[in-house]
């Protein structure tokens, strides 16, 4: 909610050049797609920081850290693919 409000406030104040080049459409289908995202989110932030500090203070801090398992699963095997393979899908 917090987030949806920021973003919708951000938007507000942007210059009406910008908001025309994106479109009226683009604040509507960009909430909808937060309020998607947002019901994949993990409420507990101890896995962000946890890694934040194995990395801080590691003696051998790995070279890619994930934080959760979506990050496990999809985004860390995505990062070792060529980008323009990540980026088509």
């Amino acid at each position: 909610e917090n987030l949806e409000k920021n973003f919708i406030s951000t938007w507000q104040k942007l210059p009406e050049e910008i908001k025309a080049s994106y479109g009226d459409g683009y604040l509507r289908q960009s909430v909808a797609v937060l309020k998607v995202l947002q019901k994949g989110y993990n409420s507990d932030l101890s896995v962000v920081t946890n890694c934040m500090e194995h990395a801080l203070t590691s003696l051998h801090p790995r070279t890619r850290y994930s934080a959760g398992w979506d990050a496990k699963l999809l985004y860390l095997p995505l990062s070792y693919l060529p980008s323009a393979f990540t980026d088509a899908l």
